[in-house]
């Protein structure tokens, strides 16, 4: 019976201190595994000698595979990249700098051989991350199931992950150009499982993914995954607008039909501040209402499918 074959895929970003380590560390895993593998490397627009120890490693290990970027696109275009590359029947996406566990790759390929199609590494724990990073990756969920009610978002969810060939092709046929890989990953479905791991400090070299990266990939990750901002832009103008209006109508009654009785002393000032504040609230009413309308053009411009088969005879 034919070996089934696996993509590794490995986003690479100024990591040359890194790679020929991390490849011997990949090797030596996958030797006892009973799988054929493809090792892709996908250099993001590296600075310095990244792509170099690439061809070094390639000339060494025929498994390996390689393509590199005119300049620095982004991790996504890396996942992408790698994703339409992969020829296995399922691929493992991993960093190329050591803090992805890869000891957990058998147990990524028995989950898989279980029948999940999309495995999922969890972050507990990271050796050497900042609080700010830390407190940022929870804020960041915190925000997505807010403004999404998303059962998919898992808290510690990271690229880490093994996707089954069917995965892969749905998601080489989705279209965006602002895109978060973990994100589409999930919206796409499928079976899943989760494994939780602790990510190790990096083995050399300083991370290349920046704060303004970070703050970027959350707002991506916020805004390319639901409209639900916009509506709730829309629900408080309604809000602002109905209490100012009832606030209008009291101070009205309080003070002219029944002769202030509680000697608040209503000026006109505060009959003008309740009215702006009702046409405020007008005024995000209408934003809501055009929210309405963008969302059509917002879920139209991503050409989604509409539907997806996991099965069928």
């Amino acid at each position: 019976m034919k070996k089934q074959l696996l993509s590794l895929i490995m986003p690479v970003h100024n990591e040359s201190a890194n790679i020929e380590w991390h490849h011997g560390k990949i090797s030596e895993e996958l030797k006892d595994l009973n799988f054929n593998f493809e090792i892709i490397y996908i250099d993001d627009g590296s600075t310095d000698s990244s792509l170099n120890t690439i061809k070094k490693v390639a000339k060494l290990d025929e498994r390996v595979k390689y393509a590199s970027f005119s300049k620095n696109f982004g991790k996504e275009a890396a996942i992408t990249a790698g994703l339409r590359k992969a020829t296995g029947d399922a691929a493992i996406i991993l960093d190329s700098d050591g803090q992805h566990p890869i000891e957990l790759i058998d147990k990524f390929i028995s989950l898989w051989k279980e029948g999940f199609q999309v495995v999922t590494g969890v972050r507990e724990n990271n050796e050497g991350e900042g609080l700010i990073k830390s407190l940022g990756s929870k804020f960041f969920y915190i925000l997505l199931r807010l403004v999404d009610n998303s059962k998919e978002a898992t808290q510690g969810s990271t690229d880490f992950r093994l996707i089954d060939r069917k995965v892969i092709d749905q998601y080489n046929l989705l279209t965006e150009r602002s895109r978060v890989a973990r994100n589409l990953i999930d919206w796409l479905g499928f079976k899943r499982a989760t494994v939780p791991f602790n990510a190790h400090a990096r083995h050399a070299g300083q991370a290349t993914y920046s704060y303004s990266k970070l703050v970027k990939l959350a707002i991506d990750g916020a805004v390319t995954h639901s409209t639900k901002p916009l509506k709730m832009i829309g629900s408080l103008g309604v809000i602002i607008s109905v209490v100012s209006f009832l606030l209008m109508v009291i101070l009205f009654i309080e003070k002219y039909l029944l002769n202030d009785p509680l000697n608040l002393a209503i000026s006109g000032a505060a009959f003008l501040a309740m009215f702006l504040s009702f046409l405020v609230g007008i005024v995000l009413t209408c934003q809501g209402l055009l929210a309405l309308y963008l969302e059509n053009v917002y879920y139209e411009t991503q050409n989604r499918p509409l539907y997806i088969i996991d099965e069928e005879k």
